[in-house]
């Protein structure tokens, strides 16, 4: 029982993280109702930039250790933002307007450069950062095994749910949030209400890769770094999991994917390892196709 306990604190911050992702991904999807693969691309691509940031702080400008997380945070939202704003002005908008499928071709195509660009970058090597903020917090102390989460781990969750309860609330209450609703349930009349549809489409995913983008350097803090493959891997995982709660609404969708997280430590903590990414992202692809709308022949 013990064991099971610290699985469920264990999972707590990969649900955390998991949440945030499928909530930014979500808002994009609504608009271009098709698989980005960019998206787990940019938050892997963070991941890489935050610690070539980190390392030349520490080892060209001999920063301190705070100093230096702080530049490599800095020249991570440096990179994404502009990326962010290419992206989505560029070839999000336009092509989810003319072909949507291509867009999602697009992607695959986009990972690929920011997945070797991080990898040239860095000159192949995988860079690490030293354990930090790693002592233990007993959370549930008067067990015969305490409990214990680390302070990384306590900071890193509550970090993550600030931003996910912040950005809900701007989308839920916002004008903002208004007319996004509008462009994602109809765009032609969106824009007869005078809303422009091709802004809404750069600013929500400005948004999105912004939540993708804290997500990265707070995963790399957590990790202590991030694979060169974690691009493909992310950008899978996250529109599989996010397809746990519904694409279309980023609070089912995180919730979703927070319920996955738990699966996903609870499956490693009591299950063979090797199995578990085939099982559980087979059980999405299922749930995919079992809760699949058709829409009616005109």
């Amino acid at each position: 029982m013990d064991y099971a306990l610290q699985q469920f604190a264990n999972a707590v911050p990969l649900s955390a993280l998991y949440a945030l992702l499928a909530f930014g991904y979500a808002l994009s999807f609504t608009l271009t109702k098709r698989a980005d693969l960019t998206y787990g691309a940019l938050f892997a691509f963070s991941g890489h930039a935050f610690l070539l940031g980190a390392h030349a702080g520490w080892n060209i400008l001999f920063l301190t250790f705070a100093a230096s997380l702080a530049a490599g945070a800095v020249l991570t939202l440096a990179l994404v933002m502009p990326l962010s704003v290419l992206i989505g002005h560029r070839i999000a908008a336009p092509l989810s307007a003319v072909s949507p499928n291509a867009f999602t071709v697009a992607s695959l195509g986009l990972l690929l450069v920011l997945m070797e660009g991080a990898r040239l970058a860095s000159g192949t090597q995988e860079l690490w950062l030293p354990p930090f903020l790693n002592q233990s917090i007993a959370i549930l102390p008067n067990l015969v095994s305490p409990v214990t989460l680390t302070v990384l781990q306590l900071v890193n969750t509550g970090a993550l749910l600030i931003l996910l309860v912040s950005a809900a609330v701007f989308v839920a209450l916002s004008r903002w949030g208004r007319n996004w609703r509008a462009v994602s349930e109809d765009r032609l009349a969106a824009e007869l209400c005078g809303v422009n549809s091709r802004a809404m489409f750069t600013q929500t995913y400005v948004l999105s890769a912004l939540l993708a983008g804290l997500g990265g350097i707070l995963a790399t803090m957590h990790y202590g770094t991030m694979g060169f493959g974690a691009g493909l891997i992310f950008g899978l995982k996250i529109v599989l999991i996010s397809a746990a709660g519904g694409h279309l609404h980023p609070w089912r969708s995180a919730v979703g994917a927070a319920i996955f997280a738990f699966g996903e430590t609870f499956w490693s903590a009591f299950a063979p390892m090797v199995w578990r990414d085939a099982t559980l992202i087979s059980l999405l692809a299922l749930l995919l196709v079992m809760t699949r709308q058709q829409k009616p022949m005109a």
